[in-house]
């Protein structure tokens, strides 16, 4: 027995030497090959330990806060005066500032965000710019046309709780206030900014906040954001998050309660972030009356102000003024909005544990439209992300229409889509102002409760955000066709030239085609994660996980990376790794296929070896050989009619010596083989999809995991036995894995068209 085995082992040893030298390689003393350079482990399935930050006391090793997690705390009280006639906005702010950390803190970091359109801001200088063929006449007039608007914080004055003045430097978009004293740990300090600024008209610059005004009725609408100075963010991550704010990196920002009260002209609408403290001064008595209607009208919108009576109210003209008064707790930021403008409506929702407000404002220039969809997609929004989340936690949901603007704060967003005068609005309109609505409420989830720092990782919130917009526009549309989100809209970007592509981790001012990157190629990403790689359920739950763990915190890509591993039990290395830290393309396909058939007589190969050997089929156990169909010379014992049983009276003698006839009816008995080498000239490591489609005209599906590639990273090779013939190999059938090339994915090669619009099927 000693002696068959080693024999096999020796001729299976001697297969591999024949298989990997030229037949006519000497091996000698004196030709012995130098050895290559060694190399670093360069393969796509290496785990990022490189790449992510050392667990913590802070943030452990399965993606959740650590049991030293902490935040800082920053209260806002504010007063604010809106002037219409002037276009300016006065405020009066204190802030309570609570130093959590274990750190002692010697200055305070606060930012001024408006400062962006300071006249002397640096902004527009770090700004390559070449003459366009064309650009819109916003763009073109603000580029050569206009002035550069003298905006940007006015500080009056920077006390501490005593009056005293606190010491100050202001660096472009940022302000350091020098404290007599360190902050220690544990220790809260209040001081108070006195502050007002010229508010912007919005179109000019593209901006997200400002006014919109309105020719014909020489009327304005503010949407105010970023518009008070607001506490920068301290962490375990970087300390002071004090980056610049140079356009396209949002914010970092903590959580808070905010006392607001705000002055506007009496005839003025306003609604904003916050509980509504007096709304029995403010509203009237028919507004009192609809709302409490709208409190339980679950089906369909309550106007508490109709277009008729919005009409009638920007005719009006006053001297007076009127407060509102709004109180917020546990958010991030502030914002509102106000005009004379607004139709104003309200619906009630119900999630499993409560029920909240979808709100809309717009002026009449947005209807028909916006009476048609707005609220309702605010109610179907806040639907979809509380199931597959949290129930949203705030009491309302606010979307305003602005004209050239999608933008979003906790409970309120500024959207756009209007028809044109006469009331018409064509598909595409509608569709983009379904989608703006759906992904500004969204973001009240990413990042306005899961509080990720949008300054330097601009996907955490843009990309998981469009995700789930992507989902939200299906449940309120089947077959809403989705901007971001399926598979085929990325293709193009991810096969354009490379110099203009980054990976998605990259800072978010610093990133090629923003909207791609950070909006699209997440979604996309986290869709084949849940649809193709995951599943659904496995999906689902841990990106549930992830969210409640980091709700009302700050999340940092580790952290949702390591979640969604640690709740799926799911090595996902190799998709962040690809899909996130690099700008690779999928693109998998059909190398080669090759017949097989089983004879008892050897082939070439072994009889080559045992004549070199000077030995004979008798000297080994008895084996199966297998027969490729191009080789004509072993192909003369076969019978290509006949099954792999037949065709080998070994293998007939092995099962019949060895199986109790029982189980010998349960043997499979092929007739064909055969061996399919997968190429992947794209970087990306995907799983290979193939669907097997035969002579018989059945078909199935075979889905060979990622992890296929872990030890050739550029083909492999697959064996199948079937008692069919392959008439057809199609690779990713479904367009599932955004494969940029499917010339080669198909077997028999064939032509195809460059772009999969619609399934192969």
């Amino acid at each position: 027995m000693k002696k068959l085995t080693f024999a096999v082992s020796f001729l299976l040893g001697t297969l591999l030497i024949t298989a990997q030298q030229p037949s006519n390689t000497k091996t000698t003393t004196d030709s012995i090959a130098v050895s290559p350079k060694g190399h670093t482990n360069q393969k796509k399935f290496k785990q990022l330990y490189e790449e992510f930050a050392t667990p913590n006391v802070y943030r452990n090793a399965s993606g959740a806060p650590g049991h030293e997690y902490y935040q800082q705390q920053a209260n806002y009280k504010m007063k604010l005066v809106l002037d219409d006639d002037n276009q300016k906005l006065t405020g009066n702010q204190t802030i309570t500032y609570y130093n959590n950390s274990p750190d002692d803190l010697s200055f305070l970091w606060v930012q001024l965000d408006q400062n962006k359109r300071a006249k002397d801001s640096k902004t527009p200088l770090i700004q390559g710019s070449e003459m366009e063929a064309y650009s819109t006449p916003a763009q073109f007039s603000s580029t050569y046309l206009q002035e550069a608007f003298d905006g940007g914080f006015r500080i009056q004055s920077v006390k501490n709780k005593s009056g005293k003045d606190l010491a100050y430097t202001i660096n472009s978009t940022m302000m350091r206030i020098d404290l007599p004293k360190p902050l220690r740990s544990g220790k809260k300090i209040k001081f108070s900014i006195d502050w007002w600024y010229p508010i912007n008209l919005h179109v000019r610059g593209q901006d997200r906040s400002g006014y919109e005004y309105f020719k014909k009725d020489n009327n304005r609408s503010y949407l105010i954001a970023q518009f008070y100075p607001r506490m920068a963010v301290y962490n375990d991550v970087e300390g002071w998050q004090n980056a610049q704010f140079w356009g396209d990196g949002e914010f970092a920002l903590n959580f808070g309660d905010f006392d607001v009260e705000i002055t506007a002209p009496a005839n003025h609408i306003i609604d904003a972030t916050g509980e509504l403290q007096n709304r029995k001064e403010v509203f009237t008595p028919k507004m009192l009356d609809r709302y409490q209607k709208a409190l339980t009208s679950y089906d369909k919108p309550v106007q508490l102000i109709s277009e008729e009576e919005a009409i009638e109210n920007e005719k009006t003209t006053t001297k007076s003024s009127k407060t509102w008064h709004f109180k917020a707790k546990n958010v991030r930021d502030f914002a509102l909005a106000s005009s004379k403008k607004f139709i104003y409506e309200m619906m009630a929702v119900k999630l499993p544990s409560k029920t909240v407000m979808a709100v809309s404002l717009y002026p009449k220039e947005a209807n028909p439209l916006w009476e048609e969809y707005s609220t309702n997609v605010v109610a179907s929004t806040l639907k979809t992300y509380s199931r597959m989340t949290f129930d949203y936690p705030y009491h309302k949901a606010i979307s305003v229409s602005f004209k050239d603007v999608g933008m979003e704060y906790p409970m309120i967003c500024f959207n756009f889509g209007r028809p044109n005068e006469r009331g018409i609005y064509s598909p595409r309109v509608r569709n983009a102002m379904i989608g703006v609505v759906a992904h500004e409420i969204g973001h009240n989830f990413f990042p306005m409760i899961v509080n990720s720092d949008e300054r330097q990782w601009g996907w955490m919130d843009e990309g998981l955000n469009s995700f789930l917009e992507y989902l939200a526009e299906q449940e309120f549309e089947p077959n809403f066709p989705s901007r971001r989100g399926p598979v085929e809209n990325i293709i193009e970007y991810m096969s354009g030239d490379q110099d203009n592509l980054t990976p998605i981790m990259t800072q978010a001012d610093n990133v090629n085609q923003l909207g791609n990157n950070a909006y699209g190629k997440p979604a996309t990403a986290l869709n084949i994660l849940r649809n193709t790689i995951m599943g659904k359920e496995l999906f689902d739950h841990a990106f549930k996980v992830y969210a409640n763990r980091w709700k009302f915190k700050h999340p940092t890509p580790e952290d949702f990376f390591r979640t969604m591993e640690e709740a799926s039990a799911m090595d996902l290395d190799w998709f962040w790794r690809g899909w996130f830290y690099t700008t690779d393309v999928v693109d998998i396909g059909v190398k080669e296929v090759k017949k097989y058939y089983v004879s008892t007589a050897p082939n070439t190969t072994v009889r080559n070896i045992l004549e070199q050997r000077g030995m004979s089929e008798k000297d080994l156990i008895p084996l199966v050989y297998t027969v490729s169909e191009d080789n004509k010379e072993d192909f003369k014992n076969v019978d290509p009619e006949k099954t792999i049983i037949e065709n080998s009276t070994h293998l007939k003698d092995f099962l019949w010596n060895n199986f109790p006839e029982d189980e010998r009816k349960k043997i499979k008995d092929p007739k064909f083989f055969y061996q399919i080498t997968f190429e992947k000239p794209g970087g990306l490591v995907m799983p290979i999809i193939v669907r097997f489609e035969y002579a018989d005209g059945s078909n199935e599906t075979i889905t060979y995991p990622a992890r296929i590639w872990r030890m050739n990273d550029k083909e492999v090779k697959k064996v199948i036995a079937s008692n069919k013939k392959i008439a057809k190999i199609i690779v990713d059938p479904k367009s599932e894995t955004a494969d940029i090339n499917r010339s080669n994915n198909i077997w028999p090669k064939q032509a195809v068209s460059s772009r999969f619009d619609k399934f192969l099927e």
